[in-house]
């Protein structure tokens, strides 16, 4: 009954989030957030990363739990394919951050940077992973220079969001 619960309780999570995600086409909220890249400080200001290209800014639980470890992995692992297509990549949680210094070196392979959110950017990207919650859920946006969302993934598995995040990629560059 116990893993029923756990269960159930987990896909209303998943629910809530897609249903709860920034459509194709919304302006992404600019935001400015304090984080690390290779374990040193770095500030991230949204409008002028866009001025270099694209962001894949993926929202993820919190630093150091299974499913987001392995994320940060797979978006580390395929960096040079982001870099490729112009892209750069960050990571948004509001989940364990006084540890994302070591979290930037060890599951993020020093290859981009990962930043703590507040509640002002929680709600602006409808990333919340449970009403009332305080974490938040794993969501990818893909946001264009011109500010606005160009893709949009929502799902607890935290495999699928690099594919997903570089076919869309791809698919913008085709577009141009």
């Amino acid at each position: 009954m116990r893993r029923f619960i756990v269960a159930l309780a987990a896909a209303t999570c998943l629910t809530a989030a897609a249903q709860a995600d920034l459509d194709v086409g919304d302006a992404a909220p600019d935001f400015t957030v304090q984080g690390f890249q290779a374990g040193e400080a770095v500030t991230l200001t949204l409008s002028d990363a866009l001025a270099n290209g694209p962001v894949v800014a993926f929202f993820f639980p919190a630093a150091f739990t299974g499913g987001c470890n392995a994320q940060a992995a797979s978006f580390a692992e395929a960096i040079d394919q982001f870099e490729a297509l112009g892209a750069q990549v960050i990571g948004l949680t509001a989940g364990n951050t006084d540890q994302l210094s070591e979290f930037s070196t060890q599951h993020c392979a020093d290859a981009f940077p990962v930043f703590g959110v507040n509640d002002d950017i929680i709600n602006g990207y409808e990333s919340r992973m449970r009403p009332g919650g305080n974490w938040t859920g794993r969501i990818t946006y893909v946001i264009d220079q011109d500010s606005t969302i160009a893709y949009h993934y929502a799902d607890g598995s935290p495999y699928p969001h690099v594919d997903n995040s570089l076919a869309a990629l791809r698919e913008m560059a085709a577009a141009e």
